[in-house]
C-alpha cells in the first residue's frame, strides 16, 4: 500500500503534536536492495559526511549511495544533509571480527553515532526506513515524499515533547537494524534501564527516554532470542499478585522472567508499537494509562494511539 494512507491517518492527529518532531517506520519498501542494509544518516556538514563515507568504504560494499528525495516545503526548515546507502558489510572485515553479520552492522552504526562529529545513522534496516525530521507528522510525510513508497506495514508518531528537546535525531521513531518504535507516553524508568542496557554495548546519545525502548527489544529479541510474546512480559510485566494467581507453569514462567530481566522492566505511562521484519507488536503500561485502539478490517489491523 502506498504511503499516503499513513500520512492521512496522522494528519488527523495534528492537534496532538506541537510541531517538534514527526516521523514513519516503513518496511518493504526496497524490495530491489532487499538483502542489503539501508542506511539512512543526517549530516551536518560535508566534512561529517566525508568521514562517514570514508568508514562505510572500509567497513562495507557500498551497493548504491544518493540523497534521499525530499521536496522543499516551507513547514520543514534547518534540515540537514540526508544520505541513503545500500550497503552489505566486507567479507573479510565480517571475518576478523568474528561477529556475526547483524552484530556487525549494529556496532557500526553505534561507532558512526557516537564517533563521527556531525554524523547520525538513523535507520539501519533491510528492506525498511524511517524518515523523520522536526515538524508535524504530514509535512514530514510530504517532504519526504512518502506517497511514492509502496510497503507492507507503516508507523507514524507526531511528537509533543514535553522534557526534551525537539531535534531531527529526536523524533520518533527510533530504529536499530530492522526494529522501530514509537511511543506515546513517558518513561518513569528510563535512567535505570539506560545504566542497565549500556552494560551490554549499547550507548543512549538522543536526549529522549523512547531511545532505551529500541535498544531494550533488539537486546531482549535478537541477542537472548526472546519471542515478543516473552518479550511483553518482561517489559510490562504483570504485578506479583497477578502472578500468584497464574497457573503453576505460568508462574514459573513469569517468575523466571522477572527475575532475569527485571532490568528491562518499563514503567510509567506508555502505549509503544514497535515494527519488525516480520509485523507489529503492539503493548501497554499495566494500567493502561496510555490507551490504544486496535481496529482490523479485511487483512489490515490498525493501532493508534
Amino acid at each position: 500500500m502506498s504511503g499516503e494512507t499513513i500520512i492521512e491517518s496522522i494528519r488527523t492527529m495534528h492537534d496532538r503534536s506541537n510541531g517538534l518532531g514527526g516521523g514513519f517506520a516503513a518496511y518493504g519498501i526496497y524490495p530491489e536492495y532487499r538483502d542489503y542494509y539501508a542506511l539512512h544518516v543526517f549530516y551536518d556538514s560535508v566534512f561529517a559526511k566525508k568521514d562517514c563515507e570514508d568508514f562505510l568504504e572500509r567497513h562495507f560494499d557500498i551497493i548504491n549511495l544518493s540523497k534521499i528525495p525530499v521536496r522543499k516545503i516551507k513547514e520543514i526548515t534547518d534540515e540537514p544533509l540526508i544520505w541513503r546507502y545500500f550497503v552489505t558489510p566486507l567479507p573479510t572485515k565480517l571475518a576478523e571480527s568474528q561477529l556475526d553479520e547483524r552484530e556487525f552492522a549494529s556496532k557500526c552504526v553505534f561507532r558512526i553515532n557516537t564517533r563521527i562529529d556531525g554524523a547520525y545513522v538513523f535507520s539501519s534496516g533491510k528492506n525498511m526506513g524511517v524518515f523523520k525530521a522536526v515538524g508535524f507528522p504530514e509535512d514530514v510525510g510530504r517532504f519526504y515524499k512518502l506517497e511514492e513508497y509502496e510497503g507492507w506495514s507503516f508507523t507514524a508518531h507526531g511528537r509533543y515533547p514535553t522534557n526534551t528537546p525537539g531535534w531531527w535525531g529526536g523524533a520518533h521513531p527510533f530504529a536499530l537494524l530492522d526494529y522501530s518504535v514509537v511511543h506515546n507516553g513517558e518513561i518513569s524508568s528510563y535512567d535505570a534501564n539506560r545504566r542497565a542496557i549500556e552494560m551490554y554495548g549499547y550507548k543512549c546519545t538522543l536526549q529522549t527516554d523512547t531511545e532505551v525502548i529500541t535498544y531494550i527489544i533488539d537486546y531482549l529479541h535478537r541477542k537472548k532470542q526472546l519471542t515478543f510474546d516473552e518479550i511483553a512480559t518482561v517489559i510490562a510485566a504483570p504485578f506479583w499478585q497477578a502472578i500468584e494467581c497464574m497457573t503453576p507453569e505460568e508462574r514459573t514462567m513469569h517468575e523466571y522472567m522477572r527475575v532475569m530481566f527485571g532490568a528491562q522492566l518499563i514503567t510509567g505511562p506508555f502505549s509503544i508499537i514497535v515494527g519488525f521484519d516480520g509485523g507489529l507488536m503492539a503493548l501497554n503500561d499495566r494500567l493502561k494509562l496510555r490507551s490504544m485502539v486496535v481496529g482490523e478490517k479485511d487483512d489490515f489491523v490498525y493501532i493508534a494511539s
